[in-house]
């Protein structure tokens, strides 16, 4: 072998090894941006950590999908797991060129006995999972400070014990209504279930008392009241609710 030859050889080698990292056979190139350390290399670590100015946190495009376009505030309550009743919840709002952002929370929550469910009935002590507006609250005590319509009511009183023995009094103290199975624009007492009354219904965030719901979203007292004096009928709030893997699809 000839001298030039040689190095002829040995400088090919060199410039294959340098171009296999970002280079798929057939001369595209193209690396999916999922296909692990390769692809990531061969991109600005800036543009693969920045997410879409509106993807809400913790929330997938399906889900994403059931919001109203001008839905600018969401309570996002994230289940521990599909059987538990126990979750936690952030407030985001959204603005231009900022985003979705957190404006209060994590907030410990309580859900349904057994945990979610997509059907929901009455009854099945579960919560339903879902994309729903917050458009009324109410309580037995006098308002806060709610931009939403707070209906002051004697009405809102309950006694007796949870699913653990805890008290239930004061646990409708305040209440902002969850807008599954009922209708919009009046008070969280309406009896009113379009879907009947299988479907259940009554569905609110109340006060904390402790322990697991029916059906319910819980909230301890103080984190109730910033989420009343927060959530502002302009920015069209809703609850995205659910456990985390069906969040995030």
């Amino acid at each position: 072998m000839t001298v030039r030859r040689a190095l002829a050889l040995v400088m090919g080698a060199v410039l294959c090894a340098g171009a296999s990292a970002g280079c798929a056979p057939g001369g595209g190139g193209a690396v999916p941006e999922s296909d692990g350390a390769g692809g990531a290399a061969s991109r600005p670590a800036s543009r693969a950590a920045t997410p879409p100015v509106d993807a809400l946190p913790g929330v997938g495009p399906v889900m994403r999908s059931h919001l109203p376009a001008g839905t600018r505030q969401a309570l996002v309550v994230e289940g521990t797991a599909t059987g538990s009743p126990r979750s936690s919840a952030v407030l985001y709002e959204k603005d231009p060129g900022r985003g979705w952002h957190a404006v209060g929370g994590p907030w410990p929550a309580h859900n349904g006995l057994r945990g979610w469910t997509h059907d929901h009935h009455a009854g099945d002590l579960r919560t339903p999972i879902g994309v729903f507006g917050l458009h009324d609250a109410g309580g037995r005590l006098p308002d806060p400070g709610s931009r939403l319509p707070y209906d002051q009511d004697p009405d809102f009183a309950i006694s007796g014990t949870g699913h653990l023995g805890e008290p239930l009094e004061g646990s409708f103290d305040h209440v902002v209504a969850v807008d599954y199975n009922r209708l919009p624009g009046t008070t969280p007492l309406d009896r009113t279930r379009p879907l009947g009354a299988g479907r259940g219904g009554g569905i609110w965030i109340h006060v904390d008392h402790g322990g697991p719901t029916n059906a319910c979203l819980t909230l301890r007292r103080d984190d109730m009241r910033t989420l009343l004096r927060t959530l502002d009928p302009a920015r069209e709030p809703v609850v995205v609710m659910g456990p985390g893997p069906e969040l995030a699809k």
